[in-house]
């Protein structure tokens, strides 16, 4: 099957970071799959380092690493490469490229502008028609030579899947250290290949479930002291910081609604948890359930008007979905086991959900009516899925037996599962929207 062309994507693509016009031509290399089919056969690509006035070998390798771990692409040792230090403004010799079966070619330059500036101008080249599948022109600071090369994936990507990257984007997370019993927990932040790793908070008290703003450069995450819990809003961009206000009990499990204004939140009171909203503008407050159970982590649909949340209101804990005014609540989990920590797509397509059935624990997705359940992972503990930009990719956090929790990915086929590239000991993962 041929993979969809993306025009639309990548000219949206083309008017960041002051980017020329792109030209694209309709051929296309051949590939056995969509990006959520069942078998994924990963297309070979060759990244060749970029000529032109440093950084180039660097921003090819973060290129190839992006493509690479999207297990749709299957990147070419470049020991094999037959040319090297392609020049952007002519054609490589697409016979010598065809002998180690690359069937996509991308090279580049790097320029350093007379004003200090970093240009990239790079090329996709589709290997057996000998055609240009896209060319593009990134102009940015030269400490953001990661962005570019995160961007230059993203377009890439959208060429060749006809769906939109996920690779200038960056994950918030609970880092953890010390003994299992005494655990240090920071807030941080990432890009979303492990690059660039900063921490947000000190350490000095624990902080559980952050959660990015689909509009802003703004986190909303649960502060438990000894004094008790609070909810915080910090804003990534100024390092501002505030609480959403004090409230009677145990506050937990805030996160954004889409047009980052409002945040729905948990609020425990003897023993009975109900669901809250609160608006961001005026701090006028709702409860939008009375249940006698538990009733926790809160999600919104894409559009807002619907929020699915777990609660153990029918004897354990499942799925349900209500109106994000609390109205018409109904549950939608029906296989066997418990179910918590839901997640709304981005796209809306599907819910993600952590699942503990027979001693072992799951990430896996469902249809927003509960039907096409699919378990992607299994192991001892998986927990806390969150969602790339694209709806396509899954980041949560395993834990062996005995062992320190790290962070993985999986797709939605549940085919590409590995390790994230972050090294460190890391829960609670939280996907940002794509940078701006």
């Amino acid at each position: 099957m041929i993979f969809r062309s993306a025009l639309a994507a990548v000219l949206a693509c083309a008017a960041l970071l002051g980017v020329a016009a792109p030209t694209v031509a309709t051929a296309q290399p051949q590939v056995g799959s969509t990006v959520s089919s069942g078998v994924v056969e990963p297309l070979p690509i060759a990244v060749p380092a970029f000529s032109g006035a440093g950084r180039g070998a660097e921003i090819a390798q973060v290129v190839t690493g992006n493509l690479e771990r999207s297990g749709l692409f299957k990147t070419i040792d470049p020991a094999a490469f037959p040319e090297r230090n392609l020049d952007i403004g002519m054609q490589p010799t697409f016979d010598a490229w065809k002998t180690i079966n690359a069937q996509a070619l991308v090279n580049g330059h790097v320029t350093i502008e007379g004003d200090g500036r970093l240009r990239v101008d790079f090329r996709l080249w589709d290997v057996f028609s000998g055609e240009q599948l896209l060319g593009l022109q990134f102009t940015s600071t030269p400490e953001n030579w990661r962005r570019v090369a995160h961007k230059i994936s993203d377009a890439v990507y959208e060429r060749m899947t006809g769906e939109k990257g996920y690779f200038d984007s960056r994950i918030v997370f609970v880092a953890e250290s010390g003994p299992r019993d005494n655990r240090i927990k920071r807030l941080m932040i990432m890009d979303q290949d492990g690059a660039n790793p900063s921490s947000l908070t000190d350490g000095s008290y624990i902080v559980m479930t952050p959660r990015f703003s689909s509009t802003s450069q703004e986190i909303t995450y649960m502060a438990l002291r000894p004094t008790g819990s609070a909810i915080y809003l910090f804003n990534i961009e100024t390092a501002r910081q505030e609480t959403l206000g004090r409230f009677p009990g145990m506050v937990f499990a805030p996160r954004f609604s889409p047009d980052g204004n409002r945040v729905a939140f948990s609020v425990e009171r003897g023993g009975n948890s109900d669901i809250w909203i609160m608006n961001l503008t005026s701090r006028a407050q709702a409860k939008l359930t009375s249940d006698p159970g538990i009733d926790t982590s809160p999600s919104f649909s894409p559009d807002g008007s619907r929020i699915v949340f777990n609660s153990d209101r029918g004897g354990s804990p499942q799925l349900y979905i209500m109106g994000s005014d609390g109205s018409g609540a109904r549950r939608i989990s029906r296989g066997g086991g418990i179910y918590t920590t839901p997640v709304w797509s981005p796209t809306g397509d599907f819910i993600a959900f952590t699942k503990q059935q027979g001693g072992m624990f799951h990430i896996g997705v469902m249809r927003p009516d509960g039907s096409d359940e699919r378990i992607l992972t299994t192991s001892y503990l998986d927990e806390g899925p969150t969602w790339a930009p694209n709806g396509r990719v899954l980041m949560f956090f395993r834990e062996s037996r005995g062992g320190a929790p790290r962070l993985w990915t999986v797709d939605i086929t549940g085919r590409i599962l590995r390790p994230a590239p972050y090294q460190g000991s890391g829960s609670d993962p939280a996907w940002s929207p794509l940078l701006n």
